[in-house]
């Protein structure tokens, strides 16, 4: 690398790492303790010092914005450097609280539930997870797990979803692996096949079973659940669970757009009646969380998906994002997030998973290269945003539909700094030391990168 390349690359890692810690840093005095920590999650800018505290909200302990939440920071944090004495005890304290509250919880999903707490528990403290995966497979019935959030309003059966419902349940346990992950992923696929609807191209899965709308991309549809039976087929051996998710994927491509060598699915079918965008390009309903089945069908061995290599269309996802305009706010509505699930983070770690996934051709290399300058130019975006001062760096989201739509910043996980600044230190450390940089791996992403670059999971199911 030329002398002036290397000094822009140290630069451009020293602003990225340097923002991260700021951003962790507020992120850090937002902690509160009440029978263990908890993080309010958000922080309104213009709030009287001498005013009320804030109380813990009911879903804490959760991977999407409670404490839960913190622990794929702490274990980027390992990574990078080491941690603090005020880290070491945070995460004792997650760990403490977690183990405790597993023993009695009954929501089960991986972003409001007992799945999320083996994501932060594994993260944090090898082994301690035993205890909420037993808890899982203790609660599991033949269709799944109840749900105690509410999404349809008087009902508690179960969701089929990577979010909330029984996709994100089997991803965490194949995930985990463990003597509870076979029982906990064969029961969590074979209730989805049975709630499977059957289309003219293939399968398709609702949030819940009488859902009558779709949201086909990653989150909350048929590519996350897809995905799901896809990781689980190649974990169990079970070659149905393998041609469901074939089945879901065809299903994907039949109500998605090829166009200009790209890839993208409607946001919701029909149209939402909430005023956003008909395509999005996020994690939760784009084609970077939907590029993620395509990497889970090549991962359970499947080649093709109706006559299209399951390579290429995770790679006219890439396309499809790489020429949408994002990180740009191009118009109101379009791109005024920068979070995880929604935004500008999420996205970026998508690219950095692709581009370390890349082969060794010439193709592949400068594949690889173009997917890091785009994963360059959302941290730049990040560091554009950051609303700094002393109490550190934190976002501030913009909801357009509002009489005021800038948002107060979030602290946690999926809609905040604490998500946020994890991608930062993954970017600075990448920039530091190249494509095989280690990737802390999660239950929804693991399969996505090398074996050999995963730090955590992607265990075999024993």
């Amino acid at each position: 690398m030329p002398e002036s390349d290397a000094s822009d690359a140290k630069s451009t890692y020293d602003g990225y790492r340097e923002l991260g810690e700021a951003a962790w840093s507020w992120v850090l005095d937002q902690v509160r303790e009440d029978d263990g920590p908890w993080l309010p999650e958000t922080v309104a800018e213009d709030a009287a010092k001498d005013g009320p505290d804030p109380t813990p909200a009911k879903d804490r302990d959760c991977l999407y914005g409670g404490i839960a939440g913190l622990a794929p920071v702490l274990a980027e944090i390992a990574r990078h450097r080491e941690p603090t004495d005020r880290e070491r005890s945070l995460a004792a304290g997650i760990v403490t609280r977690l183990s405790a509250a597993a023993k009695t919880r009954t929501e089960p999903s991986l972003y409001d539930g007992l799945s999320g707490d083996v994501t932060a528990l594994r993260l944090l403290a090898p082994g301690t997870e035993s205890v909420a995966l037993r808890r899982l497979a203790e609660l599991a019935s033949p269709d799944g797990w109840r749900t105690t959030v509410g999404f349809e309003a008087g009902s508690d059966a179960p969701l089929n979803d990577i979010i909330m419902g029984t996709a994100g349940v089997v991803l965490t346990a194949v995930w985990a692996g463990g003597e509870f992950a076979e029982p906990i992923a064969t029961t969590g696929c074979e209730a989805l096949l049975r709630v499977a609807d059957r289309t003219e191209a293939g399968l398709d899965w609702g949030i819940g079973a009488t859902t009558e709308w779709r949201a086909p991309n990653y989150s909350h549809g048929t590519a996350g659940v897809a995905s799901a039976l896809a990781v689980a087929g190649a974990a169990l051996g079970r070659r149905d669970f393998v041609e469901a998710a074939v089945l879901g994927a065809q299903h994907v491509l039949s109500v998605g757009q090829l166009d200009d060598g790209g890839f993208v699915v409607p946001h919701s079918i029909p149209p939402s009646k909430r005023e956003v965008e008909p395509v999005t390009y996020t994690w939760c309903h784009g084609p970077t969380g939907t590029s993620h089945l395509f990497s889970a069908l090549a991962h359970a061995g499947v080649a093709e998906v109706s006559g299209l290599g399951v390579g290429e269309l995770r790679q006219r996802c890439m396309t499809s994002i790489l020429t949408s305009g994002v990180p740009q706010r191009l118009r109101p509505g379009f791109w005024d997030n920068d979070g995880r699930c929604c935004g500008t983070a999420g996205v970026g770690d998508v690219l950095l998973d692709a581009a370390q996934d890349c082969g060794d051709s010439d193709t592949d290399t400068a594949d690889a290269e173009s997917l890091v300058r785009a994963a360059r130019v959302m941290g730049d975006a990040l560091v554009e945003r950051a609303i700094r001062d002393g109490a550190g760096a934190r976002w501030r989201f913009l909801e357009h539909r509002q009489e005021h739509p800038l948002l107060p910043p979030g602290t946690a996980w999926m809609q905040g700094a604490a998500g946020i600044a994890a991608y930062l230190f993954r970017l600075a450390r990448f920039v530091e030391t190249g494509p095989d940089a280690a990737v802390v791996d999660r239950p929804d992403q693991w399969w996505a990168v090398p074996e050999r670059l995963r730090t955590t999971g992607g265990a075999a199911v024993s």
